[in-house]
């Protein structure tokens, strides 16, 4: 199956993750980028455009959380936004998306080297922040997911703490995601964090969820979610809905979850 918005290496089997562990694993992401030009997680820009377009204004400041090889920042360019900052941790996928950019003669976009957990930027320094499937990947190996490992939550805790401080006072985060809202709220409304929380979804049989968490606007009362358990659909009944690696990856996540 040709994969959604792009080709790979001439060898599918090249880029194709042994083990969920290979996720966590920098050295498999700079070989993976050496091969692989463009991949979209989670569907491209069209598929959810329809709710970006509500959170983004031209003179914004957006900064996205791992570009790897996604063509985001060029759909947003197009949009009108032209202050975009990208970063990733690999420096082949940076090198490369620079090249890209050059290339398409984008110049406004910046591209670096960080790593999303030590955020190298000024507090208050962007209007938007946003990741398509970035954070999921620091959830392939959290075990239960009502009971994260204490590990997994403390990256993620350190990746949202960077978040809302880089955010301006009244900044949106936007998190396009596998995560449903029972797994994910009591991450988002942990105290100290000022946003809002709501979320929208997209997609055919499957549901993707968009989270948009609006700074400075989170209600005092606002309590922690301690939602009830419920039954989720099979990922065989999902299968066609997604993407091939989409499938593999949520495969591996309800695989470490059950």
């Amino acid at each position: 199956m040709e994969m959604e918005g792009g080709e790979r290496g001439k060898d599918k089997g090249e880029v194709a993750p042994r083990t969920v562990s290979d996720y966590l694993d920098p050295h498999y992401w700079n070989e993976r980028f050496k091969s692989e030009e463009h991949y979209e997680w989670f569907k491209d820009y069209s598929h959810f455009q329809h709710l970006l377009r509500r959170h983004i204004h031209p003179s914004y400041s957006v900064l996205e959380l791992g570009c790897g090889n996604s063509r985001l920042c060029e759909e947003l360019f197009k949009d009108g936004v032209t202050d975009i900052t990208c970063i990733d941790l690999s420096d082949v996928a940076v090198n490369r998306m620079r090249e890209r950019l050059l290339v398409s003669g984008l110049h406004g976009i910046k591209v670096l080297q960080a790593d999303m957990l030590e955020l190298p930027f000024s507090s208050q320094s962007f209007d938007l922040v946003i990741e398509k499937g970035t954070m999921d990947v620091l959830f392939v190996d959290s075990g239960d997911p009502w009971n994260p490992n204490p590990s997994t939550v403390s990256k993620v805790m350190k990746m949202l703490e960077g978040v809302h401080k880089v955010l301006k006072p009244q900044g949106t985060f936007i998190s396009i995601t596998f995560g449903q809202p029972h797994f994910r709220r009591p991450l988002f409304e942990s105290p100290g964090f000022t946003w809002s929380v709501e979320w929208d979804t997209f997609g055919d049989g499957f549901h993707y969820f968009f989270y948009f968490l609006k700074k400075g606007r989170r209600s005092p009362e606002s309590e922690p979610c301690h939602d009830e358990k419920r039954n989720e659909l099979t990922i065989s009944m999902l299968h066609e809905e997604l993407e091939d690696e989409d499938y593999i990856f949520r495969t591996a996540i309800d695989v470490m979850e059950n």
